[in-house]
């Protein structure tokens, strides 16, 4: 009788475990968008205060880069365009100059006229008066040009000085999302260069659980459909949370060795992710479970 009951509370022990095999739909692992921050300048980084874990805000300053030759560079081309300025300026005073000249000859053309008109001057006196505007014409339109040639010059070294600053702006490293520092690739006083990863940043307030499910669990599910997630709570419970389907792969893919499907005698499966609120339980790489509602 004794040994008849143990044999029977195995059995039950085996089905127990069984349907808990059995319970989930599909498996997988919780993994999370990761976003490598890459310098943008060159130079030695003077800082870099993030640790591996900390938690940063969107917009935070975290470091900057060493700025002096940007801006020595920059003060050497403010210079230049002051330089230039004041050239411009001078143009500008020889072409009132030339202006006021034409207005006393202006004057003096009309006086001529009427002189003519009563005999009291000769032709001449007016053709070099006409002469003398045709010549101040002439002049003031080529320091016109010289103006405008001073004028492009200013121009592009404004658009040095715009470059210069933008480049200075993104001497400061200026982190783009909230998220957790995953890994620090560099450290204060290293020589950066351009596009050299800094640090891996990922948003963990939501995690995605990436399943696998054979072709006959296609039709039970769909986009945007609620689903049970089960973690590991211990060795003997387990944790339930809940998800959503955000995205169904089109193409089918042979299982992934570390996977094991519903059924495992399936060859091809799709990948199926789902958006889980992380309360801070779930890692990059835990295990997961789901039920299909």
């Amino acid at each position: 009788m004794k040994k008849y009951l143990l044999i029977l509370f195995g059995l039950t022990l085996i089905t127990a475990c069984s349907n808990k095999n059995q319970k989930s739909d599909a498996y997988g692992t919780f993994e999370s968008t990761e976003i490598t921050i890459s310098s943008e300048a060159n130079g030695k980084l003077l800082k870099l205060d993030i640790n591996e874990g900390d938690i940063l805000k969107s917009g935070s300053l975290i470091g900057f880069i060493d700025t002096t030759d940007l801006v020595l560079k920059k003060e050497q081309l403010i210079a230049q365009r002051k330089a230039i300025s004041n050239k411009s300026a001078n143009v500008f005073s020889q072409i009132e100059v030339q202006k006021q000249q034409k207005k006393n000859l202006l004057i003096e053309k009309t006086r001529v006229e009427n002189l003519l008109k009563n005999n009291a001057a000769t032709t001449k006196q007016l053709d070099d008066i006409n002469g003398s505007l045709d010549l101040i014409d002439k002049q003031i339109f080529s320091i016109q040009t010289q103006n405008s040639s001073v004028f492009n010059e200013t121009e592009g070294l404004t658009k040095q000085i715009e470059q210069i600053e933008q480049n200075i702006k993104k001497s400061y490293i200026v982190n783009p999302i909230e998220g957790t520092v995953l890994t620090k690739f560099a450290e204060p006083n290293e020589i950066t260069t351009f596009g050299k990863a800094l640090y891996k940043i990922a948003d963990l307030s939501e995690m995605t659980l990436r399943v696998y499910i054979s072709e006959s669990q296609l039709s039970s599910i769909k986009i945007g459909q609620k689903v049970e997630v089960l973690i590991d709570k211990n060795a003997k419970e387990l944790s339930k949370m809940e998800g959503f389907i955000i995205w169904v792969s089109q193409n089918a893919e042979f299982t992934p060795k570390i996977i094991q499907t519903k059924e495992e005698r399936v060859n091809l499966v799709y990948a199926v992710k789902i958006r889980v609120k992380n309360d801070g339980t779930l890692k990059i790489g835990m295990p997961g479970e789901v039920i299909f509602k």
